[in-house]
């Protein structure tokens, strides 16, 4: 964790404890809550920190000097007074969820009633982090302190009804049970198996979050199995294709999405010699990928390709400049999962390459301004004149600049 990561954490809990300072002061209940608790409970740092209290927003507002609303209605405002922005919500309890994502209405309440409204157990906990008996006191009205000392993720609750009121908490339980190495109560796990197919009624952009999530995490193989045995796979990418980990196993836990989605693809049946184009298009409309992260998807499963099934016809040039390609490193981590053989040998032979003729990816001897300076008209041949020499220049056939020019001249004129 980079210093300046754990300084925002250090300033959010400041901010947290200052926040809730103040709320104190003026007679109110105030604590820690939610993924806060958990995490340092977990031993882990909390990227975030929410109070929860019994001030309603209006005296919220009141009480500090740099406030926003983010969901009033709901109870829930933004106190940036100590720096760091602490979300700052009111006890309350939800009435019906009739979209499956948020209350119709919500009613100002205690803890006891705010804890029983949240997803699981672990995420129900509240902490008073000014008790003067210990180090910190939890609140807990759910047995959320025993599953979190036992492993156990649990929806809070009767399980059908928490997936009944957001079909995204079956999601958020996968990456959750994943992250924290937690295994799922049974009576939870069946409600998300029974549930399974609600989940193709939610947004593609929230899916789409979750598994971004899960997929920059280093438990990224163990979500995606969970995904598998509780009948999710068909909700989000409309197909029952089981996941092989192999590949995603084999990969370095700190990778990029890109990276990750390729992996994730190649693992649910995407077949390295084609249709790059349609499984990156499928996976951006079902995944709301950007476009940028379609794009270097499909540019690593395409160098995949030229790597698997192409490397034996290419000649120096175009070895060179497939292997000097961003995609093709992820490629071939890919590729070392796949055909460990094959991957020896063109890590082998991109060494040797590297060791050739100015090495992979050399400065170009002539650019389009020597091109103009030669009589040349700018225009669609000045990319296939340049790319002409680059390639002589690749092969080490040219090797000064008076040679590249000479090329041109000699062959071009």
């Amino acid at each position: 964790m980079s210093g300046e990561e754990n300084k925002t954490q250090a300033d959010g809990h400041i901010g947290a404890i200052g926040v809730i300072r103040v709320l104190r002061d003026h007679g109110h209940q105030a604590y820690l809550a939610g993924g806060c608790v958990r995490d340092i409970l977990l031993g882990i740092e909390p990227k975030d920190f929410d109070v929860a209290t019994d001030a309603k927003p209006d005296e919220i507002q009141g009480y500090f000097r740099k406030t926003a609303s983010v969901g009033a209605a709901f109870g829930v405002m933004l106190v940036r007074d100590f720096g760091e922005t602490i979300e700052v919500a009111t006890f309350r309890s939800d009435g019906v969820y009739s979209d499956s994502r948020r209350p119709d209405s919500v009613e100002f309440s205690s803890p006891s009633e705010d804890a029983k409204r949240r997803d699981f157990t672990i995420n129900a906990l509240f902490m008073d982090p000014l008790s003067e008996d210990e180090e910190y006191t939890i609140i807990d009205y759910v047995e959320g302190l025993s599953d979190i000392r036992d492993r156990i993720l649990r929806a809070v609750g009767t399980p059908a009804d928490r997936l009944r009121e957001d079909h995204l908490r079956a999601l958020r339980g996968v990456r959750f049970a994943a992250k924290y190495e937690f295994e799922i109560e049974s009576h939870t796990k069946d409600a998300i198996h029974k549930h399974a197919s609600k989940l193709s009624g939610v947004s593609i952009e929230r899916i789409g979050e979750e598994l971004r999530k899960m997929l920059l995490h280093s438990s990224r193989v163990r979500a995606c199995v969970l995904i598998d045995e509780l009948g999710l796979g068909h909700a989000i990418f409309g197909d029952d294709t089981s996941f092989d980990t192999h590949v995603m196993a084999s990969l370095p836990m700190e990778i990029d999405y890109p990276l990750a989605l390729a992996a994730l693809a190649i693992g649910r049946g995407a077949v390295a010699g084609g249709h790059a184009e349609t499984v990156c298009a499928r996976y951006r409309k079902v995944l709301d990928l950007s476009n940028t992260d379609r794009d270097s998807m499909r540019a690593i499963l395409e160098c995949l390709v030229e790597l698997e099934l192409h490397w034996a016809d290419l000649g120096e040039a175009e070895r060179k400049r497939l292997a000097s390609k961003e995609p093709s490193a992820g490629a071939l981590m890919i590729l070392d999962a796949m055909d460990p053989d094959l991957a020896t040998t063109i890590h082998s032979e991109i060494e040797r390459l590297r060791a050739r003729f100015g090495g992979l990816n050399p400065a170009p001897l002539i650019t389009g301004g020597d091109l103009i300076g030669l009589g040349h008209l700018p225009g669609p041949k000045f990319k296939a004149i340049l790319d002409a020499v680059y390639d002589e220049q690749l092969e080490g056939r040219v090797q000064t600049r008076l040679q590249a020019i000479e090329f041109v001249q000699e062959r071009v004129d």
